[in-house]
């Protein structure tokens, strides 16, 4: 399992406050630890649920939202489960089988397809932006928070991290 902590990967929190959105740096150390950021997540009330975005190497992002009791997850390519715990932690919650090798060389998402359908971004989208391999993970989560209205405030907390 590759546990390298790059400055690549980073993970951020978004909610709402009044009428805008707030994003804000989550410690690295979450970006290969589920339950913690799920955890970090539920500490931060917003009316329209709470969104964590995670991106790792230039792998795959992990997409999680909050809304009341309901935990959506979403995983940008099922095939990083066998390389990075976070990834495989994400199986182990979707109760998905790590992918065996023959099924290693297609990019596929898994998870809560319509995890901002009523945000905007319908499933269909999710899985273009997820599937777009000239992307980083970063570019397609900036991608993701255009098209939901927090580019402005995700690219400025990306900002802080150097």
């Amino acid at each position: 399992m590759m546990t390298d902590l790059s400055a690549t990967d980073f993970a951020v929190v978004v909610y709402r406050e009044d009428e805008s959105w707030e994003t804000e740096v989550l410690p690295v150390a979450l970006t290969e630890d589920l339950t913690g950021l799920i955890h970090a997540l539920r500490q931060q009330p917003s009316i329209a649920g709470t969104i964590g975005l995670v991106s790792v190497g230039d792998d795959f992002f992990v997409a999680i939202r909050l809304l009341g009791d309901e935990e959506m997850v979403f995983l940008s390519d099922v095939t990083a489960s066998v390389d990075w715990p976070l990834a495989q932690q994400v199986l182990d919650y979707l109760d998905i089988p790590v992918p065996d090798d023959e099924d290693l060389d297609q990019v596929l998402p898994v998870g809560d397809m319509s995890i901002f359908a009523d945000l905007g971004l319908d499933e269909m989208e999710l899985g273009a932006i997820s599937g777009d391999l000239d992307l980083y993970p970063d570019e397609m989560l900036l991608s993701i928070a255009g098209r939901l209205g927090f580019a402005q405030p995700f690219e400025r907390a990306l900002d802080t991290l150097g």
